[in-house]
């Protein structure tokens, strides 16, 4: 029987040349490494994000693909990309899945772990 699945690894970092904490601005920038570790060969068509901040206020947001590209990844293959998201606070939550589909036309969605965004505190600490 064929395995559909995609691995998911996101490294987050915070981004203090585009923050502008006087005004709660933080921008992080993540990176998301996909690898294809099932059997079959499968396209991201499509993402979904949950990114909530230390208030909790939750933002949503869908759309196709990821940086403008709908890779089809092979059985091992990995695709990279990197993007970025501001919050309102110095630090918050980022989950999310990408819809996909192998080439036998199989759907399947692929989980991202939930990962922190969190901005260092002023003098080098970091916020816990």
């Amino acid at each position: 029987m064929p395995t559909y699945q995609f691995q998911c690894e996101a490294e987050p970092h915070y981004r203090p040349e585009q923050s502008d904490p006087a005004h709660s601005v933080y921008v992080f920038a993540y990176t998301i490494t996909l690898r294809n570790s099932g059997d079959v060969a499968a396209q991201l068509i499509a993402r979904h994000w949950d990114i909530e901040d230390a208030r909790g206020h939750t933002q949503t947001v869908d759309g196709l693909g990821v940086v403008g590209q709908q890779p089809l990844l092979q059985p091992g293959q990995a695709f990279q990309y990197t993007s970025s998201v501001p919050l309102r606070t110095p630090m918050g939550l980022m989950s999310g899945h990408y819809f996909c589909v192998a080439v036998d036309g199989h759907r399947f969605e692929a989980p991202v772990p939930t990962f922190v965004l969190k901005a260092p505190l002023p003098g080098g600490g970091a916020l816990h």
